[in-house]
């Protein structure tokens, strides 16, 4: 006779990831823990790391060079960083939680360790959740200025028409382009705006620093769909990964990794960026490591999916604080020349 099939459980001692067993529910029950899930709290440690850098960097920057009046500056400007960082993770955990009700059968096959194919929670019951927390945000956002709710709207609609049709995860190399400009350019012109929102128009640092954020992001998002390959394939979901193969995607994604630091250099000459900025150059040495980890593939024994995918958000946060830690020490940097 045929042993029963049990439910497999990954054992990941004192860890709390998606993958850790639900009846390990610690102190919540395990619909609250569902829907902790449908939020992917790692996944919101990017936006919130990287927004609160680019507002501070914002606030430092238009001080320096006259764009911001100190007697505008509250002595709470501290809690707007907070809510607006606040504000930008609860679409990024609205996203979240869209995708996943719109992706159901496709997690069946490739994630069924997550809350909506366990049954935890209904497929409606993620949408729902998904539209309190867009309204909510959006209500929250214009609060803060217009052109810091103008951008969070703009990112609602590139999130939500990436998961609900037109649904464009299903268009081959339109999707990692559709989630990149969320991510980075619109998520950093909505960060700056916070203090900035007055001269948004006539400076370009802000849009060279997003344009670079997104060209790096359009690359790097291909490390998401290694391990839903084959599940999207079933599905009518086309990625790169899945029809050209993981070697030739990493290599196609490599420029768009790559260039856009290489690039800092010609920024700088043509006068869009300061010249502190050209340490934000040496990430490509770090798009090299993670153009190495996508051929590796291998996958990660705690978060879910490969290592380069975690390390693809480690590198976007970390090029965010250096870009905040030079605005913030600019004029004690000592710098090359290059006009």
């Amino acid at each position: 006779m045929e042993k029963p099939i049990l439910e497999t459980k990954v054992k990941v001692p004192g860890k709390w990831t998606m993958r850790e067993p639900y009846t390990r529910t610690r102190f919540l029950s395990k619909q609250a823990r569902g829907a902790l899930d449908l939020f992917r709290p790692f996944t919101l440690t990017a936006p919130i790391i990287v927004s609160m850098s680019i507002m501070v960097a914002s606030l430092i920057y238009n001080y320096n060079t006259g764009n911001l009046n100190p007697n505008e500056i509250s002595e709470y400007w501290w809690i707007a960083v907070g809510q607006a960082a606040f504000t930008i993770a609860l679409v990024n955990a609205a996203s979240n939680s869209l995708n996943q009700a719109a992706d159901v059968e496709a997690d069946r096959i490739s994630k069924p360790y997550r809350p909506i194919p366990r049954g935890i929670i209904r497929p409606d019951s993620a949408k729902s959740l998904a539209y309190i927390l867009y309204l909510f945000a959006l209500l929250r956002a214009i609060t803060i200025n217009f052109w810091f709710g103008v951008f969070i709207f703009l990112i609602i609609v590139f999130t939500v028409t990436y998961s609900l049709p037109p649904r464009m995860k299903k268009y081959l190399f339109i999707n990692q382009v559709w989630i990149a400009i969320p991510r980075g350019l619109l998520g950093i012109l909505a960060s700056w705006s916070v203090f900035g929102s007055e001269n948004l128009f006539n400076d370009a640092t802000p849009w060279v620093i997003g344009g670079i954020a997104t060209t790096y992001l359009i690359g790097g998002m291909a490390t998401k769909d290694i391990t839903d390959s084959e599940a999207d394939r079933i599905t009518g979901t086309h990625t790169l990964i899945n029809t050209i193969g993981l070697k030739k995607t990493a290599l196609v994604c490599l420029p768009f990794m790559l260039f856009p630091f290489l690039f800092v250099f010609i920024f700088i000459h043509a006068h869009l960026i300061d010249s502190y900025l050209w340490p934000l150059s040496l990430f490509m040495f770090l798009s090299l490591f993670l153009f190495y980890l996508m051929v590796k593939g291998s996958e990660s024994k705690t978060l879910e999916n490969v290592q380069a995918w975690s390390i693809m958000y480690v590198i976007y946060i970390f090029f965010a604080l250096t870009f905040a830690v030079l605005t913030m020490f600019s004029d004690k940097i000592t710098i090359l020349n290059f006009a």
